[in-house]
């Protein structure tokens, strides 16, 4: 076994022993009552987007943001967070003397990729940087699968096709070129549509097996495993 190999042997094993401890999480929150999976609806009040654009308003003033923890420096009675949604980052504050022990502890078993509300009132650190003090939060979606390393990240071309969805996740730059294109075609479809344009759809792979020799099989798709 070549040392790149043996690289790739150890990182899936621990990618294994971290599902299951996550795995492990999920049935006890379940357990509480808590199932992350049965929350449907989060009154979310702004972005973080909103939060940075109008912070001078929003000092003091409580609100209530959704995303997906990304980093998580808590130590002792309190600590920051990283908490990002399609708009980008925005910190999060937590102390012991605004949620409680039993709250704070349940934060701190929370994992990168989990998916929170946050609710807290806006303030700005001694570095200048725009802050939601949390107040109150919930899970609402547990992640299961441990998101590539944070300097590192998603190397591999291949695998980046593959799983489009987590170099979404942690490639800013990526999600930006995305949502740029939504945007374009978005208004290109409207710009085509103001004016009675027909849309027509030809695909180039069809669901139907035909063609003159063509003959349908069944294969393996490795993902799905």
């Amino acid at each position: 076994m070549t040392n790149e190999e043996k690289d790739i042997h150890n990182m899936e094993k621990n990618a294994n022993k971290l599902m299951k401890e996550r795995l492990e999480k999920l049935e006890s929150l379940r357990k509480q009552g808590k199932d992350p999976f049965e929350v449907y609806k989060v009154e979310r009040t702004h972005t973080s987007k909103d939060v940075r654009d109008n912070y001078e308003t929003l000092e003091g003033k409580s609100v209530t943001v959704a995303g997906r923890l990304m980093s998580k420096r808590v130590h002792g009675k309190a600590g920051f967070s990283d908490l990002y949604d399609r708009y980008g980052k925005i910190q999060l504050y937590i102390k012991i003397d605004d949620v409680g022990e039993d709250k704070l502890k349940e934060y701190k078993s929370y994992d990168i990729g989990d998916i929170l509300s946050i609710t807290g009132r806006v303030f700005k650190t001694r570095t200048e940087e725009i802050t939601i003090r949390i107040i109150n939060f919930q899970l609402i979606s547990k992640s299961l699968k441990p998101l590539p390393e944070k300097w590192h990240g998603l190397k591999d071309p291949d695998l980046k096709y593959r799983e489009r969805y987590v170099d979404l996740i942690i490639n800013q730059g990526v999600r930006d070129t995305f949502l740029k294109r939504t945007a374009i075609i978005k208004a290109m479809r409207q710009f085509l549509d103001d004016r009675n344009f027909i849309e027509v759809e030809t695909p180039i792979l069809s669901s139907i097996a035909g063609g003159a020799a063509a003959k349908p099989f069944i294969t393996h798709h490795n993902t799905l495993d």
